[in-house]
C-alpha cells in the first residue's frame, strides 16, 4: 500500500525592505554678529589735552573747534582775562606771551592758535596735508589769515564791543581791508569746495574761526555766496560745535 505523499510547505515570500528617505541636511544657522560696543576714550586720551582759554576769545575757539572736529576729548581751564589771570606767573609758565590760548599736550605747552592748529593736525593725522605741497598750502593760508583776514575783523569786533576806541576813518580802513580779504576767499571758494582743494584742512578751521564772528564786526556776508556755502559745509562737519558749547565761563574737566 502506497504511503501518502508529504505536503511540501510553500516558502513565504521575503518581506520587502522599506527604504526610508534620508533626512534632508539642515544648513547650520548663521551666527548673527552682535554690534560691537563703541569704546569710549581711554584714560590716556582723556588726560592728553588741556586747553587754557577765555570764552570770548576767537583764538581759543580756533583751538577748541579743531579738537572737537578731531573728535578728541580735552579738559578746558577758564582763564579770566578780566581779572588779569593771563599775566600771572603761573600762567606765564604756560604761555610766555601772556595770551590765550595755551594747549597742554602731555608735558608740553603749545601757544599761538595757528601753531596749535598745525600741531594738532600733524600729531593726530587729521585735517592735515598728505604731501609737502599740501602742507605748504595749509601754512600759507594760515599765515595769510592772520595777516589779511583776522586783523581787520578783530579790530572792528573790538571796537563794536567797546574794547578798542578809534575814529571812523580807521574804521573805514579796517572795513576796506576786511572786504578785500573776503574777495580773495570768495574767488578761491568759487573754484573748489574747501580752501586748499578737495577736503577740509586746518586752514579751513582757522579761517572759519574768524569768519564765524563777521557779524560782530558788522560785515555783511551776503555778497559772498561761495563763502556762505563753504560756511554751511563747515558747520555740517562731524564734531562741529559753536563757541557757546565749547567754551563755558567755567573750567570743565574730562
Amino acid at each position: 500500500m502506497a504511503k501518502p505523499s508529504k505536503k511540501v510547505a510553500k516558502a513565504k515570500p521575503a518581506a520587502k525592505k522599506v527604504v526610508k528617505p534620508a533626512p534632508k541636511a539642515v544648513a547650520p544657522k548663521k551666527a548673527v554678529a552682535k554690534p560691537a560696543l563703541s569704546k569710549g576714550p581711554t584714560t590716556a586720551e582723556k588726560n592728553r589735552f588741556t586747553l587754557y582759554g577765555f570764552a570770548g576769545s576767537t583764538n581759543t575757539y580756533t583751538a577748541a573747534l579743531m579738537l572737537s572736529l578731531c573728535r578728541h576729548p580735552f579738559s578746558y581751564i577758564h582763564v579770566s582775562l578780566r581779572d588779569g589771570a593771563h599775566k600771572q606767573p603761573d600762567f606765564l609758565v604756560k604761555n610766555r606771551y601772556g595770551q590765550v590760548p595755551a594747549l597742554r599736550d602731555g608735558q608740553t605747552y603749545y601757544v599761538q592758535s595757528a601753531a596749535i592748529l598745525l600741531h594738532l593736525s600733524e600729531s593726530l593725522g587729521k585735517f592735515d596735508g598728505k604731501t609737502a605741497v599740501e602742507k605748504g598750502r595749509i601754512r600759507e593760508w594760515l599765515f595769510w589769515q592772520w595777516d589779511k583776514l583776522a586783523l581787520p575783523v578783530f579790530r572792528l569786533r573790538a571796537r563794536n564791543k567797546g574794547v578798542r576806541q578809534f575814529g571812523d576813518e580807521v574804521r573805514v580802513m579796517y572795513d576796506t581791508e576786511a572786504k578785500a580779504a573776503l574777495a580773495v576767499l570768495e574767488q578761491e571758494l568759487s573754484k573748489h569746495e574747501w580752501v586748499t582743494g578737495k577736503k577740509a584742512t586746518a586752514a579751513d578751521v582757522g579761517i572759519y574761526s574768524v569768519v564765524r564772528f563777521w557779524a560782530d564786526a558788522n560785515v555783511d556776508l551776503t555778497h559772498y555766496p561761495a563763502l556762505g556755502r563753504w560756511k554751511v559745509r563747515m558747520e555740517a562737519l562731524p564734531g562741529f560745535a559753536t563757541p557757546e558749547t565749547l567754551l563755558p565761563m567755567e573750567s570743565r574737566l574730562v
